[in-house]
């Protein structure tokens, strides 16, 4: 009897932490990392509006994405070469785009890989703090009050 209920309440306990554990991966972006392919803006996006409002500059560390929060900040690897950057989500692809996130330029530049023009990539998103202070540094400036 004693083996049947610690079976039971062990039953219970895995399935009750196994919901939790799918709330949390829905909530932000299906899963916190996703690996696919980064591209980056052409040129003639300069100056145009974003889906959040915002003016697209090529200088700025900012990406779009179908399948990310808009507003969301993530970390983007470059899974040949390691380099790292951190983008703000701003706006969205063309629904038939298949990529993962396309990047400003200044962004596929920091991640070497604007001239071949798609890299695979791992996408992670972090929390608002970590990524306004990492685009300030990528930027050089330190003031941790610099708006975004």
């Amino acid at each position: 009897m004693r083996m049947r209920l610690l079976l039971l309440t062990t039953l219970f306990i895995l399935s009750f932490a196994g919901a939790n554990a799918q709330t949390k991966e829905v909530t932000g972006f299906l899963t916190n990392i996703k690996k696919g392919i980064a591209s980056f803006y052409h040129d003639k996006f300069e100056g145009r509006k974003t889906a959040t409002g915002e003016v697209f500059d090529n200088d700025k560390f900012t990406a779009a994405s179908n399948t990310l929060k808009l507003g969301s900040f993530v970390k983007v690897t470059n899974l040949s070469n390691g380099e790292v950057v951190y983008v703000k989500v701003n706006d969205r692809m063309n629904k038939g785009n298949q990529r993962l996130i396309d990047l400003a330029s200044i962004a596929a530049k920091k991640l070497e890989f604007q001239k071949k023009g798609v890299a695979s990539v791992k996408v992670e998103v972090v929390p608002a703090e970590e990524g306004k202070r990492a685009i300030l540094a990528q930027n050089g400036i330190n003031k941790a009050n610099n708006e975004l």
